[in-house]
């Protein structure tokens, strides 16, 4: 049934959690434009199933962990699928330099996040919709702040319930 379904997938999650912090990574120059391509191969049947589209901007090449970089967006990518509104989910993915960091912005269209929730999402299990409504563990989001933090960065949204959200992340740009 689908108790079962939800365990294994709960145990995934939790694997992946647990293995971020623990798995050397292999830091090298990565093109984010690819990351964002094989993301969205990944996500491929959710995004056809939803009708999603899935833009970007040309994005930089910054020092990460491909594998860990692949996950961090397709879980974004994958949340603004799933907390889509009336309307197909638009996502865009864009990047600005700030100094010696990249900020990278996950734009979406769906139903946002009441402000007072922000930071409360990127915790272990936090789930502020019940599990029929939403599929997923809730563990997604505290693996990209896991990613995020083992590659020196941050990560935060800025949302209003009914408006869509936006997903900053920053990455330090590559030392020359």
């Amino acid at each position: 049934g689908s108790g079962v379904k939800r365990m294994q997938m709960f145990i995934k999650d939790l694997l992946e959690y647990s293995q971020v912090g623990a798995k050397e990574k292999k830091f090298k120059p990565t093109d984010c434009s690819g990351v964002v391509q094989k993301a969205v191969g990944n996500l491929q049947a959710a995004i056809e199933e939803s009708n999603a589209v899935v833009t970007y901007d040309e994005l930089p090449t910054v020092m990460v962990d491909t594998p860990q970089m692949i996950s961090l967006l397709q879980n974004l990518i994958d949340n603004a699928i799933k907390f889509r509104g009336e309307e197909a989910p638009r996502i865009h993915i864009s990047a600005k330099r700030k100094g010696d960091e990249w900020v990278f912005s996950i734009r979406d269209n769906g139903i946002g996040i009441d402000p007072k929730d922000s930071e409360r999402i990127f915790g272990m299990f936090q789930r502020l919709h019940g599990s029929t409504d939403y599929p997923g563990t809730g563990i997604g989001l505290a693996i990209c702040k896991r990613i995020i933090e083992g590659h020196g960065g941050r990560i935060w949204v800025e949302s209003e319930a009914g408006k869509g959200s936006t997903f900053y992340f920053t990455m330090p740009c590559m030392q020359r």
